[in-house]
């Protein structure tokens, strides 16, 4: 086989196209439809997408970059985790604050604070708690407050083992 100048310099994967059934060529949907299809998530996402405001891909990059839960021994460690918490530095018995920590899992930060800024639309209590701290500071600490309380969502879901129930106005009254 004889190369030309031009194909020499390529590196293998740039000279040959991608075949119409390979997983280069589907869509980033279909892709993580075929995720979540795994049996080991599949039941896990189905149960993570009953929350209202989260979707499939909130759901599967919670199941995959969270791991097992039973590693978490309470909330704060996975809101830690997430990076959804303020940064601290403490010498000699001062402590300061800093901004967002930047010791985080930044895929799941990520993907929990654009869920966070879309599911009040979808999840009345998480709009209540969004405006209760729209009123107290801006718009990044209420998304903060929102994807923390998404993150509890998650947890409880997970570590029951049920999907969520939404109840009606009547029954909460009761």
């Amino acid at each position: 086989m004889t190369l030309t100048l031009s194909q020499w310099n390529q590196p293998s994967h740039c000279s040959r196209p991608a075949a119409k059934g390979s997983s280069n060529s589907a869509s980033p949907r279909a892709r993580l439809l075929s995720l979540k299809r795994e049996p080991l998530l599949e039941d896990r996402v189905d149960r993570l997408s009953t929350i209202p405001g989260a979707g499939l891909v909130t759901s599967l990059t919670w199941a995959l970059e969270a791991g097992d839960i039973s590693r978490s021994p309470n909330i704060k460690h996975l809101i830690s985790y997430c990076g959804l918490c303020s940064g601290q530095d403490s010498s000699a018995g001062v402590q300061k604050r800093s901004p967002i920590s930047k010791q985080r899992n930044k895929h799941l930060q990520t993907v929990l604070v654009e869920a966070a800024n879309l599911a009040p639309r979808w999840n009345p209590d998480l709009a209540r708690i969004y405006d209760q701290e729209k009123q107290r500071g801006n718009h990044n600490r209420a998304t903060l407050a929102v994807a923390r309380k998404l993150v509890s969502y998650l947890l409880a879901v997970d570590r029951w083992g049920s999907a969520v129930e939404i109840r009606s106005e009547e029954a909460r009254a009761a």
